[in-house]
Parts: C-alpha cells; sequence; structure tokens
C-alpha cells in the first residue's frame, strides 16, 4: 500500500510503501475487542473498598441480653443486617483485576488497529515535524494545514513518534483533540480511540523493529 507523505505545510513531498505485514493485516472485531477489554482491565485502579463488620468502628458491646427481649438476638450494632453495619461482600482495594494476552495476539491486534486505520484513508505519514517554540499557536497551524490537505481526519489525533520531543508534547499539551505518543509504546486503545493517526516517516522503521521482530520470535 502507498500512501503520500506531508510535510508540516500540509503540502505532498513524496510517497511511501508501507509494510503490509503490519499495515495489511485483515481486521477481526473479536481480537481487537478482546485486546481492548484487557488492557483497560488492566489499567484499573482497584480503589474501591468496603469495610467489613471487623473494621467498621463501634459495636464491641451486645445491644442487648441474648433472652428475655422478645427481640431478636444480635451480637453487634456493626452487624452487615444492621444500618450502618460492616459490608459483607463489598468490594476490597486489594483485588486484582489483571489479565493477561498472549504477545503474538497482541501484536496482531495492534497491527489490525493499524490496518484499519491505514485502509480507511485515517493514517496519515508525516516527513517531521520541527517547532522553532514549544507553542501551541504554531502547532495549531500545522494542524489546520493538515487538516485542509487530508480530508475527513475526524477530530481526535493520535501524534506517533519517533523519540520523545519535549517541545511537541508541551505545544500539544493545551489541545485536547491531539495525544502524542512514542512508536515504541503503541497501544490498541489509544489507536481506536483517534479518528487519525498521524505518523512521523522515521516512527515507520522502530515499528518495524520493535512490533515486528516480536511478531517474528513468537512464531
Amino acid at each position: 500500500m502507498k500512501v503520500s507523505v506531508y510535510n508540516q505545510k500540509g503540502e505532498v513531498v513524496g510517497d511511501i510503501e508501507l509494510n503490509s505485514q503490519i499495515f495489511g493485516v485483515k481486521p477481526s472485531s473479536h481480537l481487537l475487542a478482546e485486546a481492548v477489554r484487557i488492557q483497560l482491565a488492566n489499567s484499573r485502579q482497584g480503589t474501591s473498598n468496603t469495610k467489613t463488620r471487623g473494621e467498621v468502628s463501634g459495636g464491641g458491646k451486645k445491644p442487648w441480653k441474648q433472652k428475655g427481649t422478645g427481640r431478636a438476638r444480635a451480637g453487634s450494632i456493626r452487624s452487615p443486617i444492621w444500618r450502618h453495619g460492616g459490608i459483607a461482600f463489598g468490594p476490597r482495594a486489594n483485588q486484582n483485576w489483571e489479565l493477561k494476552m498472549n504477545k503474538k495476539a497482541k501484536t496482531k491486534a495492534l497491527f489490525m488497529s493499524l490496518s484499519d486505520k491505514a485502509k480507511d484513508g485515517r493514517l496519515v505519514i508525516m516527513d517531521r515535524i520541527v517547532l522553532e517554540k514549544a507553542k501551541t499557536k504554531e502547532f495549531v497551524n500545522i494542524l489546520d494545514g493538515l487538516k485542509k490537505a487530508v480530508k475527513e481526519m475526524g477530530s481526535k489525533y493520535l501524534f506517533v513518534l519517533p523519540k520523545k520531543d519535549d517541545k511537541l508534547v508541551r505545544a500539544s499539551r493545551n489541545i485536547v483533540s491531539v495525544s502524542p505518543s512514542l512508536a515504541n509504546s503503541l497501544n490498541v486503545v489509544d489507536i481506536l480511540k483517534a479518528d487519525s493517526v498521524i505518523m512521523m516517516k522515521d516512527s515507520l522503521p522502530v515499528i518495524e523493529k520493535v512490533y515486528l521482530r516480536k511478531s517474528l520470535d513468537n512464531k
């Protein structure tokens, strides 16, 4: 698959052949859904917590004597059946939500998400972005020029960088619709959430080196 390469003015400066092993994979909705479910589960903090009857304050004294009152037996006012009592089977902060996914399947799901963007014309390749200063206005001008050149880019963008770029990160920090990411730490959720993936040309060999090698090693 050949795609155009744009400069930061939104001008076409050439084209590039995309690796079909990464950008030509047939999507599987089942595998993508599984990858998303596992990633979201693994990102859960698990901080919700309730107190058991042994952790709720008070309730050391027996409310009334065992017999002779006509009432039901009660040993503590912190019993789960009492108001303000402990919680019998509530959530605990030590619950582990982590799920595991086969490395080969995880890599394949990543390739599927990238292939889906490429197939829909939502993968934009740029030669590079050079900012004189870390100014949001300068970055917005680049984005506007790109949106004029590439139709139907949507409103949410994932910028894939070959290496850390402090100026670009700071310039895009105030733009809610932009999320920068390094090529060696891509994930399925970020790609699928973005309307368009804007990738620097130098990110392509990084992706091939990191993820394609993993895919081959797992065969």
